[in-house]
C-alpha cells in the first residue's frame, strides 16, 4: 500500500434516502479502478477501501454513492457507484 487512507464522512446523512448504496460488485456491476488511482494508491490499498465501504454500508443500511478517502499527504481517493446498470469506480478527483 502506498498511502494510509482514511474514510471522510459523507456529505448526506447516513439516515438520508440517498445513502442507500452498497458497493457491492457482481456482474451486473463491475468493480473498476482507473489506471491512475491504480499508480497513485496500489491495488491492494483500493480493494481494502472496498471492503471498507462494504462493511460500512452493511453497518447503516447504505451509505451515499460517493465515497472520499484521503491520505496523511492529503490525496484523496473517490469510489463512485453508479445506478442500475452502472459501475463501482475507484477513480481521483481529477479522472472525474
Amino acid at each position: 500500500m502506498k498511502d494510509r487512507l482514511e474514510l471522510k464522512p459523507q456529505e448526506p446523512p447516513l439516515d438520508h434516502r440517498d445513502s442507500c448504496n452498497r458497493f457491492r460488485p457482481g456482474p451486473d456491476k463491475p468493480f473498476l479502478a482507473t489506471p491512475g488511482a491504480i499508480e497513485a494508491f496500489g491495488f491492494e490499498a483500493i480493494v481494502a477501501g472496498l471492503k471498507i465501504l462494504q462493511e460500512k454500508a452493511t453497518e447503516h443500511d447504505g451509505i451515499d454513492y460517493l465515497q472520499v478517502f484521503e491520505s496523511p499527504q492529503g490525496r484523496r481517493l473517490w469510489y463512485i457507484e453508479d445506478g442500475d446498470g452502472g459501475a463501482i469506480t475507484a477513480l481521483l478527483p481529477e479522472d472525474y
